[in-house]
């Protein structure tokens, strides 16, 4: 890789590596897909617009590939890691902290992929609405919608401690 691509890239890597985390509950799941995603993009790197946002394209490849990857999963099954998510928060965290962080992590494990990566981006990420449908290949007004209904979702969990379960109607 060339310098100039390494100079480009890895001031990203760490946005990468949240946000895969925060998508896979898996650290080493998160580390191959941010992998996986820096080797697309590396072997990939003529085909890119220029004119384009580079961060834009790289979490649009590693959302691509997360999505491959649930599709891999449905037909093959799934597989259970033996490090659960709960050992995440540090030492230096208090008790609540820790039971904090976990019930944030729990209320996005229950919000539907499109809701969780919108909110993902918007809220950590801090992608502008605009960057965000760029990634997710929506509307702005679809990214608005998602996102008002994952707070929503996220506010009603931390206030009630259970997941809203949404039901279809016919």
């Amino acid at each position: 890789m060339s310098d100039e691509i390494a100079a480009l890239i890895e001031p990203l890597i760490p946005s990468l590596r949240r946000y895969a985390r925060a998508l896979l509950y898996d650290r080493d799941a998160a580390d191959d897909l941010v992998q996986d995603t820096l080797e697309r993009a590396i072997s990939r790197w003529p085909l890119r617009r220029r004119d384009g946002d580079l961060r834009s394209w790289l979490f649009t490849i590693e959302r691509n590939l997360f999505l491959a990857g649930l599709r891999q999963t449905r037909r093959r099954g799934v597989h259970v890691g033996i490090d659960p998510l709960e050992s995440l928060p540090s030492k230096e965290h208090s008790p609540d902290a820790t039971l904090r962080v976990q019930d944030v992590l729990a209320g996005l494990a229950g919000l539907p992929e499109e809701q969780r990566s919108v909110l993902l981006l918007v809220a950590v990420e801090e992608f502008s609405y605009a960057d965000t449908a760029k990634v997710l290949d929506v509307p702005i007004g679809t990214v608005m919608s998602r996102l008002s209904r994952a707070r929503d979702r996220m506010r009603s969990f931390m206030e009630t401690g259970q997941v809203v379960v949404l039901r279809s109607v016919k």
